[in-house]
């Protein structure tokens, strides 16, 4: 996409909002200090992820106040990484930074993300010196950083958090990307494998409770897994492969003992046992395609990754 001069310098901060309603007046005052003291050409994009509280008038009456301040509102909840998509490519500035809307990622920590972008480093991650979660939650994201490391194929992934700057060109290379499932961090590989990462503050949430429970980090790490990276099916083909070499020496145990003893393998809960080892492996197996073909049944119905209702900067164009 094509921008003037004036837009190629800067930042462009990227808020996904759900339910923050407590917690936006001073998200938006304290990140507007930030970046001031960092560049006089920025702008702050509130992406409303169909929060059912009064978010959105929150942030439109930031935008009326500051025109600096952008809001765009999601016809319903598509998700936080749909909700950072829309913000990312609505970006005017060459520099994006992305945080959460509870103030856990301070944003007076930016200076110290945008220190570590050097000419040789195209994404810094804000890895939290000690994150401020359960130990439920805490261990749910280790399996998410698991499964996510598998996705990027990169080492980057151990200190991925939601609190990153990057250039905001590297969207060029997922600017066709259509699909409601989705991982910011994946499709940053896409274009560039020069990840660094540096420690800044955690913070507890300033109001309200995480939407990320342990299960739906789960999912989310399945759906990572599944979603971005063929492992699980050669996970799969190598299974089959042992299973098939345990069942052929079983075979030649059987076809021995038979020549040499006059005798098989004496016992019902034997063969019931390898019947069983076999059916649970096959259903494992079947269970891992079923998974990759319904994420192409999805895919192919071409649902929208997010759909915007309305904006702040052009109201002309709002849906009624």
């Amino acid at each position: 996409m094509d921008r003037s001069d004036s837009l190629l310098e800067g930042i462009s901060a990227v808020i996904p909002v759900h339910r923050s309603e407590a917690s936006l007046p001073l998200l938006i005052q304290r990140l507007t200090a930030a970046l001031e003291q960092l560049t006089s050409a920025h702008e702050i994009i509130l992406v409303d992820d169909g929060s059912p509280d009064a978010s959105w008038a929150v942030i439109a009456s930031a935008a009326q106040t500051d025109a600096r301040v952008r809001g765009i509102r999601l016809m319903r909840n598509f998700g936080q990484a749909n909700a950072l998509l829309v913000g990312i490519r609505s970006a005017r500035y060459r520099l994006v930074v992305t945080l959460d809307d509870d103030l856990q990622n301070p944003p007076e920590e930016i200076a110290k993300l945008l220190g570590r972008l050097t000419d040789d480093v195209d994404v810094v991650y804000g890895t939290p010196v000690a994150e401020k979660h359960s130990l439920w939650r805490s261990a749910a994201s280790r399996i998410t950083k698991y499964a996510l490391q598998e996705a990027m194929g990169a080492p980057a992934a151990r200190s991925v958090s939601s609190f990153r700057i990057f250039r905001t060109n590297l969207r060029r290379a997922f600017e066709r990307f259509q699909s409601p499932d989705m991982s910011i961090d994946v499709l940053l590989t896409w274009a560039t494998t020069r990840f660094a990462a540096v420690e800044v503050r955690h913070e507890p949430r300033l109001a309200g409770k995480s939407n990320y429970t342990f299960g739906r980090l789960v999912h989310h790490a399945l759906n990572l897994i599944t979603g971005f990276s063929n492992r699980p099916l050669r996970l799969a083909s190598m299974i089959g492969f042992l299973f098939t070499l345990f069942g052929v020496v079983v075979f030649v145990v059987v076809v021995v003992r038979f020549f040499l003893g006059g005798d098989s393998v004496p016992g019902f809960p034997f063969i019931a046992s390898i019947i069983a080892i076999f059916s649970g492996v096959q259903l494992l197996i079947l269970g891992i395609m079923g998974e990759y073909l319904a994420r192409m049944h999805v895919r192919l119905m071409e649902r929208p990754t997010y759909v915007v209702m309305e904006t702040t900067s052009d109201p002309d164009n709002n849906l009624p």
